[in-house]
């Protein structure tokens, strides 16, 4: 069966490394760009020797030529021996002189080969007449020969230039451009292979840390981050990820803790309770009535901390689109709403520009929550609470405070209010959770800002927070 999965499913393809697919992609591209520029170089070089070569012998035959036909000459004065001999004989150029009939009169070093078309044009009464033959081998070497006439039958002068030796030079540029193109390609892997081991080497320290991650599941990895670069933005980037899921998991983790803790007060209430309706009958009336009033207060109790509990973990991970709203037209409906279910004087005091990027969803919560702790510290009270909406306190940052004149915040408690289940000493017989002040905090921290809260003037609270400067 074994082999039968290893059939269908085919060998597992080869992982190849970074390092080496970018030290071959370099040395490939390399390699190309070098043959291309070799190529091109050795042919342009070629090109130019070759015709730098022809167009000299041209000069030199056009030369001859122009000689013959501006004066009578004869074979004799072309002779090796003659003075003057050297306006045909430039460096590299080879003169042989021909008789009437053809026959070589002064062989040339080496001799070159006469043949029909020479002798033709040694026996020709014009001056200037001219038989050439291309690729002429004289020995081992190659050679372009001319033959010009020197009129009247008197005979011709063959010019000779080998172009053996040219190749030659050019065959050996060519072996050594191949020899340089050679090296540079090797050069280039190297290089390319220097270069990849050091752009990857903070690559593969990023994967060894994710995969630590991965394997052990730990968070709390230090990721070793240097550079500037897109490699160290990534690094930077992946470590403050790890921070923040490590944070998470341990918001998370203390979530848990903390909610385990307050949900067993109420549960132990209610199973206590409960085991009393088993003698419910032997109750006088009026502790049946205690009975069933603590039941329900501690059913609605734990409804109202199990709710809370939702909203704070939807508060963390809120799916809600952030749209342009007006926070003063959110606290109105607040206050309106607040207003029908206690009966209280709820004001709201707008300035400045309140309109701000944010979730409408948990801005409403966060006011709200606000709102019913403002009225819960403050049940008797007859002053108005007030809601105050300023803007922009900062470019962009609008203010929310939520104004009452309870019995106020102690000192050592204003830092605190906003942990989670945490309960000042003197509400802790009031109804609550202690988590409403920190979905405030989550809503305001997850809007770009920030809670605060401090004692009012007069007695009472200020309790409030900010939004802006991105989400």
């Amino acid at each position: 069966m074994g082999r039968l999965r290893r059939l269908v499913g085919g060998p597992r393809p080869k992982l190849v490394s970074l390092r080496t697919t970018f030290a071959v992609s370099f040395a490939a591209v390399t390699a190309a760009v070098t043959v291309l520029v070799g190529v091109f170089s050795y042919s342009a070089a070629a090109r130019l020797v070759r015709v730098d070569q022809e167009s000299v012998f041209d000069e030199v035959v056009q030369d001859l030529r122009d000689e013959v036909r501006g004066h009578a000459m004869a074979p004799e004065d072309f002779f090796s021996a003659a003075p003057g001999h050297d306006i045909v004989r430039p460096a590299r150029t080879n003169v042989q002189v021909l008789g009437a009939d053809g026959a070589v009169v002064d062989s040339g070093s080496p001799r070159l080969p006469v043949v029909a078309a020479d002798r033709k044009v040694a026996a020709a009464p014009a001056a200037g007449r001219m038989a050439e033959h291309k690729d002429v081998d004289v020995g081992s070497d190659v050679y372009r020969v001319a033959t010009v006439a020197l009129g009247g039958g008197r005979g011709a002068v063959q010019v000779a230039q080998e172009f053996s030796d040219t190749e030659d030079l050019l065959r050996a540029l060519q072996q050594r451009t191949l020899i340089l193109m050679t090296a540079v390609v090797l050069a280039a892997g190297l290089f390319g292979w220097w270069l990849a081991r050091r752009i990857t080497h903070r690559l593969v320290i990023l994967t060894t840390a994710a995969e630590d991650v991965a394997r052990t599941r730990r968070l709390g990895v230090q990721v070793p981050v240097t550079g500037h670069d897109e490699v160290g933005r990534l690094g930077r980037a992946f470590d403050r990820m790890l921070g923040r899921l490590a944070q998470s998991e341990e918001d998370q983790r203390r979530l848990v803790q903390d909610a385990g803790h307050e949900l067993r007060t109420p549960l132990t209430s209610l199973r206590t309770n409960i085991s009393l309706l088993r003698r419910i009958d032997e109750l006088p009336p009026a502790m049946r009535e205690d009975l069933v009033a603590d039941l329900t207060q501690e059913a609605r109790e734990l409804t109202d901390l199990v709710n809370e509990l939702v909203d704070l973990a939807a508060g963390q991970a809120d799916n809600e689109p952030p749209q342009k709203l007006d926070i003063a037209d959110i606290a109105e409906e607040v206050a309106g709403l607040a207003r029908r279910r206690t009966g209280r004087v709820i004001q709201v005091r707008a300035s400045g520009d309140t309109t701000t990027d944010g979730r409408p969803g948990m801005l409403q919560r966060a006011v709200s929550n606000l709102v019913e702790n403002a009225t819960k510290f403050d049940r008797e009270g007859v002053a108005p609470v007030e809601i105050t909406v300023t803007g922009p306190a900062r470019p962009g940052v609008v203010r929310v405070e939520v104004l009452d004149r309870g019995p106020g915040i102690a000192v050592e408690d204003l830092t605190r209010v906003f942990d989670r289940f945490y309960r000042a000493a003197d509400a802790r017989s009031l109804p609550g959770s202690g988590l409403g002040l920190s979905i405030v905090r989550e809503v305001a921290l997850s809007h770009g800002g920030a809670p605060f809260a401090h004692r009012r003037a007069g007695g009472g609270s200020v309790i409030g927070f900010t939004v802006g400067g991105g989400l």
